[in-house]
């Protein structure tokens, strides 16, 4: 009889991931056989009745992962309390599945929805490094000084900002249509971030998600991910650690604390 943790079973079954899936558990909200269940708890999932807030897990659904063309004014969650139009109506299927992150609502493009909780947490945990790509049109003309800049990152208001790459595809009448690729997840940072470097966002895409790439579905539109892709993402998530990551943690850490040093020598000319 293979028995698993409770949390692993409940984000396999597309509930959460294991760490939200802990935080049902640690609440009370979940019961094995009428059992509230705790952390730690191991469960047979062919055999044992789980449930949340009452309601049956279903533990045998397939993992289901699908991507869309998110248009312009369309709200990246489940449900909206006052009843706007969200991405899920636009995906008519019968498993119940969650995006992957969030786009806000005047950003378009590639979203990836899915029950597979365990992926959706690795693909949105920051030590992973995820790779999206986002095509931006600005207004004005970005010049190579403003590339330099945002290649060194920018600091915003919840910290420092640094696009993996940032490159011009083109730029006229005033207007630049800029590519940059990204492994954060910050609330409209991408906008905030051009912004920060005096060229506001008129139009904002993701065209890219762990490899994943949008291509030619059109706006408004979804599809089922083909196995290829699937394992793409899987490898986006997977042999990320080791001595290279630590070499590049102990490096980000090691230029944190320099512009640290040379923001507060400067802070104290100034005074």
């Amino acid at each position: 009889m293979a028995r698993d943790r409770l949390q692993k079973v409940m984000a396999h079954a597309g509930i959460a991931s294991r760490r939200a899936s802990e935080e049902l558990i640690a609440a009370g909200r979940v019961t094995v056989n009428g059992e509230v269940a705790t952390l730690g708890r191991k469960v047979d999932a062919s055999a044992d009745d789980i449930r949340l807030d009452g309601e049956r897990v279903n533990v045998d659904q397939d993992l289901v992962h699908v991507m869309l063309n998110k248009p312009q004014g369309i709200i990246t969650t489940v449900d909206d309390p006052r009843g706007r139009p969200t991405v899920v109506d636009l995906v008519a299927i019968q498993q119940r599945i969650y995006p992957v992150g969030r786009l806000d609502a005047d950003t378009e493009g590639l979203l990836l929805l899915t029950n597979d909780g365990e992926l959706t947490h690795k693909l949105l945990h920051p030590s992973h490094e995820v790779e999206k790509i986002y095509v931006a049109l600005v207004r004005g003309t970005v010049r190579d000084r403003t590339l330099v800049t945002l290649r060194d990152g920018v600091e915003l208001e919840d910290g420092f900002a640094k696009p993996r790459a940032v490159t011009v595809l083109e730029s006229e009448h005033d207007q630049t249509l800029v590519q940059l690729t990204m492994t954060e997840g910050r609330k409209r940072e991408v906008r905030r971030l051009l912004d920060a470097v005096g060229h506001p966002v008129k139009r904002l895409a993701r065209v890219s998600f762990g490899g994943v790439e949008l291509g030619e579905l059109r706006q408004g539109k979804w599809r089922f991910l083909t196995q290829q892709e699937i394992a793409r993402l899987h490898a986006a998530v997977e042999g990320r650690s080791g001595p290279d990551r630590s070499r590049r943690t102990a490096k980000r850490e090691r230029q944190d604390r320099e512009r640290a040093a040379t923001r507060a020598e400067r802070a104290e000319r100034e005074h």
